[in-house]
């Protein structure tokens, strides 16, 4: 059974960091893309970045272009989320996906509905 659990949320001031994980578990060797996605209230669910995880390429939303990172690591099965310069607007429930569809351009894989997997979330609020 397949499981994704992130961690590594909480509160943070304007232009501070944080690093979320996001651990995987079960039939791990079938994702080739994982991804991260937030919502923030009232707003739908939005791609952030993604790597591909045999390959590592990664792929980011252009709002987080140049704040945000995503690596992995393979012998944990774990992704990561470096969250640098964070913006009030960064505010969201910060979610962790994996899709096992391949071949997919990185224009499809940020719809949502690409991931057939996904975590609880893991709340993320910057303060102005």
């Amino acid at each position: 059974q397949v499981q994704l659990v992130e961690s590594g949320g909480g509160l943070v001031q304007a232009g501070g960091s944080l690093r979320l994980s996001c651990a995987a578990s079960g039939r791990t060797s079938s994702f080739w893309v994982m991804g991260w996605f937030r919502q923030a209230p009232g707003k739908e669910r939005e791609f952030v970045g993604g790597i591909s995880t045999y390959i590592g390429n990664t792929n980011y939303a252009d709002s987080v272009k140049g704040r945000f990172t995503i690596s992995r690591d393979s012998a944990k099965n774990a992704v990561y989320l470096q969250m640098n310069s964070l913006k009030p607007e960064d505010t969201a429930l910060y979610y962790c996906a994996a899709s096992t569809e391949t071949g997919l351009a990185w224009s499809a894989l940020k719809l949502a509905s690409r991931y057939g997997y996904w975590g609880q979330g893991t709340q993320v609020t910057v303060s102005s």
